[in-house]
Parts: C-alpha cells; structure tokens; sequence
C-alpha cells in the first residue's frame, strides 16, 4: 500500500517577513542554516538582556540614564551560560554593587530557559493583564514579578512597534477594509473611549495583511486624510476598493489622498443600521425586503427595489431607509461585479475574525491604562491572529482576474 503523504502547511510570505529577513541577512551575513541558528541565539541574548535590565531598573528605582541618591548602583555585567532553545549561548547579567539583584528571567543558578523564552511574550499575546502575568509567572515558575515590572518590560517592544508601524508596503493593494473597535482607556484618572482603526489590505496573491493600526480618538476628513497620506508615504500608490463603515470624513479623505479608489460602504453594517430602527415583529420581513435590493443583479434593478422597499415601509419607519438614498453612490459600487467579487467587498467579513481577537481584549480587561498599553495588546495579539494566515481568499483567481478586466492597467499580471 502507498504511504499517505502528509499535506504540506505553506507558510505565508508577507512583506513584513521579507524585510526582517533582509535585515538579518545584512547584519549577520548568513551563510548556512547554522548562521541562521547563530542569529537567532544572538537576537534572543540581546533581548533577555533587555529584559533584565528592565528588572533591574525596577530593583534599583531609577532607569540607567537617571541620577540618584542611592548608595546601590549599577556595576557592569557577568557572563552566564545557558540552554536555549536554539543551543547553548552566553547571556550578559547586569551587577549590582550591593549584589542584592535578583534576575527572575533568567535566575540566578537557572542554566535552561528553553521553556520559558517564548512564555511571556505569548502571554501578552493572547490578552493577558498585567496581574494575570504576574499571577501565572508566581503559579508556574515560582516567582513574584510586579505588574510594574511586567509593563516596563512590554516597554521594550515599543521600538518594535514603531518599525512595525512604519514599515514598506505594496506598491497596490485591490482591495482595503477599515474597521473601528472601541476601549475604554485611563487617562490621568478620567475613563474615556478610544477607538482602534485596523486597516487591513488584501495583496495581489489574495492574502489577508494588516497594513496599520491607529489608536485615535476623533474621526474627521482631516484624520483620515492623515491615516491614506500615511499608507502612500510608506510606498502604497493605488488602491482599487476600500470597504469600511460610514467613518465620518473618510469619503471626502479617500477622494483627496487615492482620486481613482473606489470607496465601498459595508453592507452589513448598512442593513444592522437600518434594522435599529425596526420592531422585533418586523425584523424578519424587513430584511427578506433589503435582501431584494443589495443581491440584485444591476443597479437598475436595485433602485427599482428600493423604492418598493420605502413605499412599503417608509410610513412605519420613516428613518429606516434614509441612509440608502442618501449613501447610494457608495453602496451601488456591488452592482457591476459578480457574486464571487461581491462576497469579498460588500462587507468586512475578512476582518472579522481579526475583530473577534481584539474583541477578547475587551472582556479581558474592562479598561487599559494608558494608550501606549492598548496598542501594545493590541500589536502582539495582531501576531498572534496573524499566524493562522496562510491560505488565499477562496476564488481568489477568478476575483483578481475580473478586477483586473474592470480596474484595466492597475494590477499587475
């Protein structure tokens, strides 16, 4: 009998990846797969070694560049061996001069860490608090890490952030989703309520890729204008289709910033909108009625049943349809495509499971502490969704090859 072969799991390329690569490649002159596994050893030193240093500002009181009373002070480092999980490697351990500095990362008579170095990260990844980590690190390891401590050590990653925010895009992208989730989020004791702007693209190989999240407060044509000037800086020069919700000013921003983009508003949203205004008892056949109009098969058609839907039921929910006449131009885009282009921009089904990840933050933390907090839970839980991206939308050929015909000479072939 022939042996089953196992499937092959493909793992997505994105542009991100290949820049990291292209940097380890310049910095460590990678060779062999042993360079790899020499520049990984050294990546995970340097940032254990970080991390102690955050302990150690946390056991001193005071950061390094800071000046202090203190008869306690820094004094240099010591060399330590350990196992990893990438081999044996040396690790540079910050010394104190009362010698009373005890590293819980990486522990004083500690010689392996290959279980623990993915640990913490991970936690913070999957939307763990502050005191959640704490509370595991004392339940599984044994020791006590203050949630001061922990968040100085997320600190670390904000550089990491940055480069991350400002990193090179696709030259065009057929597709754009922009979506909002809102938090509640401490400043200087008030609660107030942020949203996070996930912009998400689709590239021309049809995978899913979080271009941009923006933490902001106040949508405007202005804010958004600002938000697309920031995709175009960073080497995006077309985009054929950005589906998003009725964003106040993001119309007006995407005409100013991409002339030629076409500006799709979500269909679910539109029909969950409309459907505010509508008693239980009429929910059913209300929404068999708005059915008529987005799956019809041209515009022609869908205004015809648009008025039929007003004339029906405008004098029991005179507010129901007002925003379909009003918002036709961006919601007639639908109507000259086919149903397999449809499925992919009448509605920001793609980014909804990426929602779902960030929704988990919500019920696992009533409220952030800061900004900076909320973006670094929401950079490594993008990771952590992100890794599950390793297939094309379905029908992604026929899809980029109508809107290849419709948008002619702006994808390439």
């Amino acid at each position: 009998m022939a042996r089953e072969k196992k499937p092959v799991h493909k793992v997505q390329m994105t542009d991100g990846k290949r820049n990291i690569i292209q940097q380890l490649l310049q910095e460590y002159d990678i060779q062999s797969a042993e360079d790899i596994q020499n520049a990984l050893k050294d990546l995970l030193g340097g940032t254990i070694k970080e991390m102690m240093e955050a302990e150690m500002d946390s056991h001193l009181g005071y950061e390094k560049s800071e000046r202090s009373d203190s008869d306690d002070y820094r004094n240099g480092y010591k060399s330590k061996r350990i196992n990893s999980s990438y081999g044996s490697m040396d690790i540079q351990v910050p010394q104190d001069r009362k010698s009373t500095f005890e590293p819980q990362v990486v522990k004083k008579r500690q010689k392996d860490i290959s279980d623990i170095d993915q640990k913490i990260i991970s936690m913070y990844a999957k939307g763990m608090t502050t005191r959640q980590i704490s509370d595991t690190l004392a339940d599984i390891y044994g020791f006590e890490a203050s949630e001061g401590f922990i968040s100085d050590v997320t600190d670390k990653i904000m550089p990491q952030i940055e480069d991350w925010q400002k990193r090179p895009l696709s030259d065009a992208y057929p597709v754009l989703y922009i979506d909002a989730i809102h938090y509640s989020v401490r400043d200087n004791g008030i609660i107030r309520k942020l949203a996070a702007y996930v912009i998400l693209g689709i590239n021309n190989d049809g995978y899913k890729e979080v271009l941009s999240i923006e933490v902001g407060e106040n949508e405007s044509s202005k804010y958004w204008l600002s938000i697309l000037n920031g995709l175009k800086n960073r080497g995006v020069k077309d985009i054929l289709i950005i589906c998003a919700d009725g964003l106040t000013g993001i119309k007006e921003a995407i005409s100013a910033a991409f002339p030629k983009t076409e500006y799709q508003r979500c269909i679910v949203h539109q029909i969950r909108n409309t459907m505010k205004y509508v008693a239980d008892k009429d929910r059913k056949p209300f929404c068999a009625d708005l059915k008529t109009i987005y799956q019809a098969s041209h515009e022609e058609k869908a205004l015809d049943a648009l008025e039929r839907v007003i004339g029906k039921w405008d004098e029991k929910y005179p507010n129901s349809m007002k925003s379909w006449k009003q918002n036709w131009d961006a919601i007639s885009p639908i109507f000259k495509f086919s149903t397999e282009v449809r499925k992919v921009i009448y509605t920001t089904n793609a980014i909804e499971s990426l929602n779902a990840t960030y929704r988990k933050l919500n019920r696992q933390r009533s409220v952030f502490p800061s900004d900076t907090a909320l973006l670094k839970a929401l950079y490594l839980s993008t990771f952590e969704a992100t890794k599950k991206w390793n297939l094309p939308l379905r029908n992604w050929g026929q899809v980029y090859g109508e809107l290849s015909i419709m948008y002619e000479g702006r994808l390439p072939q």
